[in-house]
């Protein structure tokens, strides 16, 4: 299944939900809404079960990988984007305490204070106890991480990688599917209840300043890199604006790939960095999502007048910066993800975890634009330190790019792929995989300066980085 085909299936699948919901629960009579009511109960339990095993599966792989093959251009890139990850769901969370008591002032907060208030009860429910917590997940993946890094294991390395791509398939296969379905019970039972037009207004206010507030952090972003890479950050940020338009259309950081490289290469960064940065970054620079779901997050904390203090906030905000590090390249992937530490940390219900989600997925491509914009930020800080020191990728044969795309590192290949930035397509955690999203680096036979990165192929389609380079062509005329 092809990404940007299940993203704006998704998108389409979402709205139609959220509209069939609100419409049905009008003239539904009460047995028959009762019957969302048990799938979503089942559904929403099934959750629960299934993320600590999510998280476990996801940033075990990931820390594990931060100590291989790239080194420490690896590990510098991945902690830039950490550290811009986490200065946005800062900036989105100054933003909601200063913000929400006059913008959300209006609201008459104990009307939607609890939107499962007065709800219909399912049928029947099964109890799913999770194998673990959500934080002993999270330790558990930090302590096998480490330790795999330091021990070299390639054995273990290479299990923890099977079973993140398990993992991927409940997602890609079960999990997202399904989504709509959940969310049209929630929606059903927000109107039956008498919550609806709240929810709404209060949503369309936080939407706006959602958008408003990843474009003045993009803003930030170049700035910063700017600064640090001696370069004009306004005339950096407009050459990037095409990948934003592409991925406002696209919802996806994977499909944009062609044309943020394009920008990235326009804005003077080396190709070679360029060719190891970008498709890294399209995997693990998440810092627009983590303001969305920041700013959606505090809105449901304030309208439901729950006690959230700034120590737990900064908490469950550096826990979410490591999620977004992690997070699957599935349309949606951020949220559900974060759906663990939503109930855990900040003791969201049901309800409004599914409320969460919807408001996500209906604005993901502003996230992603920001996502992918922000890529080119950390383009040139990297630039600034690695230029001149990262090796041209070197050619694959067909077998090499199916074992890249499918998310192994170049211990595992066929060719042995021995540069970083092979190593980068190999750290993109097997989201590609999942959801059939192949991108890859390749040389041409020219020489190293020719190194292009793809659009989404297929391995019987690539020879030698030919259609990589034009794909690459292609996007910056655009």
């Amino acid at each position: 299944m092809n990404l940007k085909k299940l993203s704006g299936n998704l998108l389409v699948r979402i709205i139609v939900a959220i509209i069939l919901g609100v419409v049905s629960s009008f003239f539904f009579p009460e047995w028959l809404a009762r019957i969302f009511i048990t799938f979503n109960s089942l559904f929403s339990n099934f959750l629960g079960f299934f993320v600590p095993i999510l998280i476990f599966a996801l940033i075990t792989p990931a820390i594990a990988g931060l100590g291989r093959g790239a080194g420490k251009w690896l590990g510098l890139t991945a902690g830039v984007a950490y550290l811009f990850t986490i200065v946005s769901g800062l900036l989105a969370y100054v933003t909601a305490r200063g913000l929400y008591p006059t913008l959300l002032g209006d609201t008459n907060v104990n009307a939607v204070a609890d939107i499962s208030e007065g709800e219909l009860e399912p049928y029947f429910s099964i109890e799913m106890t999770p194998p673990f917590e959500v934080m002993t997940a999270l330790l558990l993946a930090f302590c096998l991480g480490i330790a795999m890094t330091t021990v070299k294991s390639e054995t273990m390395y290479k299990v923890s990688r099977e079973l993140e791509q398990v993992v991927m398939k409940v997602i890609s296969a079960f999990v997202i599917p399904l989504l709509p379905v959940f969310i049209y019970g929630m929606f059903l039972s927000l109107g039956m209840n008498g919550n609806l037009r709240e929810t709404f207004v209060v949503f369309g206010k936080v939407l706006v300043l959602s958008i408003a507030g990843t474009l003045v952090y993009l803003l930030i972003q170049y700035l910063i890199a700017g600064a640090i890479a001696g370069k004009n950050p306004f005339k950096s940020l407009g050459n990037m604006m095409p990948a934003y338009a592409t991925a406002l259309g696209t919802s996806s950081s994977a499909a944009t790939i062609p044309v943020t490289y394009a920008g990235v290469l326009k804005n003077g960064v080396d190709r070679n960095v360029a060719g190891f940065v970008v498709p890294l970054c399209a995997t693990i620079h998440l810092a627009g999502s983590m303001m969305k779901i920041m700013l959606y997050a505090f809105a449901i904390v304030y309208m439901a007048g729950m006690d959230v203090s700034p120590g737990l906030a900064i908490g469950f905000l550096l826990m979410l910066g490591i999620t977004m590090i992690a997070a699957p390249g599935v349309p949606g992937g951020a949220i559900m993800a974060a759906v663990g530490l939503l109930g855990s940390m900040l003791g969201f219900d049901e309800n409004q975890v599914a409320l969460m989600i919807a408001a996500y997925i209906a604005v993901d491509s502003f996230g992603t634009a920001a996502n992918v914009t922000g890529d080119g930020a950390l383009a040139l800080i990297i630039d600034k330190f690695a230029r001149g020191k990262i090796k041209p990728v070197e050619e694959m044969d067909l077998d090499d790019a199916s074992l890249a795309s499918a998310g192994f590192s170049s211990q595992h290949s066929k060719g042995a792929l021995h540069s970083a930035a092979a190593e980068a397509v190999g750290y993109g955690r097997t989201a590609g995989s999942a959801a059939d999203d192949r991108f890859l680096l390749a040389e041409s036979e020219s020489g190293p300066d020719s190194t292009r990165v793809g659009e989404d192929v297929s391995p019987d389609r690539l020879t030698n980085g030919r259609l990589i380079e034009e794909a690459g062509d292609q996007a910056g005329e655009r």
